[in-house]
């Protein structure tokens, strides 16, 4: 193609685009007030189900993982290795926790497998079984972990614990029939538990008979299913007198490279004696697995509403250009260049889909996603927020940009191919 041919085509399309602009102007003023309305409700409604049913779908298993990582695992989590018990040299990684300017607070766990009973008391008819389940028991430094965890606010019921308190516990509500939304042998759970109630526990060959100070809900499983010692009284309980802990829980200071301490961790040769892990690294596996699971649902269904508003824009262009064969002659007839015609209805489409895109966005950011994160949705499992990544909406716009620009201008490119005079008598 010769530069001169070039020269021309490029004047013509400006030329043709300067004309689209003027004759798209023209049909948005002249169009009804109800009908442009209609066209951007559709638009921001499209808009928002890309954007808001995904964002919430994503969101229920993202507050999940929030709830894991704030009371339950922290920035840096630190576990015994699979052959090993414990944490071996607990001391050392604590004191050197503890030395990290960039480290807030560490809350050292014990943890060790036992059974609790209640209505023990109760004589039994032969052959009814007790009222027992089998669960964690954690011995917790209740100010340490408090810091770290928030251990305190997810008290439904009575009082936190003291550092001194003995023969007291914090018990998790799944472990109570009460608290329990379905009834399974699969998970047991104790009857006629509440604050003040006395149940015994089982750990390490020793049982004590302790009082429920304090019940704690949180939605998260690790802590619901487990009851909470402090730790002077369970340490001697278990027979750990090495300060030998199962987990560490390490919040950082705001802003913190997690994978900077990790590696601090290990250049000290502590990899050798636990597993250390950043916050991603420590989530359940199996809330790892729900997310991919729900981040590909979200995605379909927005492929499915971006699809329907296709649609749903070409049917209404459709119409519209039909209803305006005649006119759409007569622009032809006097010389009017198509492609001026196929231009205007294109631009009269990215005018709809700006509009509708820009308020679904004030919605989304300006309302939306600030109210649901201060007021998180209360599913069963988690508390959902809404997630709305930027760079993932913006895919969204550019992906309803070009759909919406396709539908817009399909109908324009029918209708103009109609000869002329059977446009002009409607034929």
């Amino acid at each position: 193609m010769s530069a001169k041919k070039l020269s021309y085509r490029i004047s013509n399309f400006f030329a043709a685009l300067r004309v689209g602009f003027f004759l798209a102007v023209r049909q948005v003023r002249r169009s009804s007030l109800w009908m442009n309305i209609l066209v951007i409700a559709i638009m921001t409604l499209t808009f928002l189900n890309l954007v808001v049913v995904s964002g919430v779908l994503v969101g229920l298993i993202q507050g999940a993982v929030r709830a894991v990582q704030e009371h339950y695992i922290g920035e840096i989590f630190i576990t015994n290795l699979k052959d090993k018990p414990y944490i071996e040299r607990s001391t050392n990684i604590i004191s050197f926790a503890e030395s990290l300017p960039s480290v807030r607070v560490v809350a050292p766990r014990y943890v060790e497998g036992g059974v609790a009973q209640s209505n023990y008391k109760k004589a039994k008819k032969s052959g009814e079984l007790r009222e027992e389940a089998g669960t964690l028991i954690s011995g917790i430094d209740p100010i340490a972990e408090d810091e770290a965890t928030g251990l305190s606010s997810l008290l439904i019921e009575g009082s936190y614990l003291e550092p001194d308190d003995f023969d007291q516990v914090l018990v998790g509500a799944l472990l109570l029939r009460q608290y329990l939304e379905f009834d399974s042998a699969a998970f047991p759970a104790l009857e006629d538990v509440g604050v003040g109630s006395k149940i015994r526990v089982t750990v390490a060959g020793n049982t004590r008979e302790v009082i429920v100070k304090g019940i704690i809900k949180s939605k998260v499983d690790e802590l619901d299913r487990r009851i909470f010692f402090p730790e002077k009284q369970f340490r001697s309980m278990i027979g750990r007198n090495d300060f030998n802990v199962d987990e560490i829980a390490i919040r950082l200071e705001p802003e913190t490279d997690q994978v900077a301490i990790k590696n601090a961790f290990l250049a000290q040769g502590f990899g050798d004696y636990a597993r250390i892990q950043t916050q991603t690294e420590a989530e359940p596996k199996f809330l790892q697995d729900i997310k991919k699971t729900f981040n590909l649902l979200g995605s379909m269904i927005s492929s499915i509403g971006v699809f329907v508003a296709a649609i749903t824009i070409f049917i209404i262009f459709f119409i519209n250009a039909i209803t305006r064969r005649k006119f759409i002659g007569i622009l032809k007839g006097i010389g009017i260049n198509p492609l001026a015609i196929e231009c205007a209805y294109v631009l009269q489409a990215l005018f709809y889909v700006f509009f509708g895109t820009l308020i679904g966005s004030v919605i989304v950011f300006g309302f939306l996603e600030p109210y649901i994160s201060a007021h998180p949705i209360n599913f069963p499992f988690s508390d959902g927020i809404l997630v709305v990544p930027l760079g993932s909406t913006i895919l969204r716009i550019a992906i309803l940009l070009v759909v919406t620009l396709v539908a817009g201008f399909l109908p324009a490119k029918i209708i103009t191919r109609q000869n002329t005079v059977d446009a002009i008598l409607n034929r």
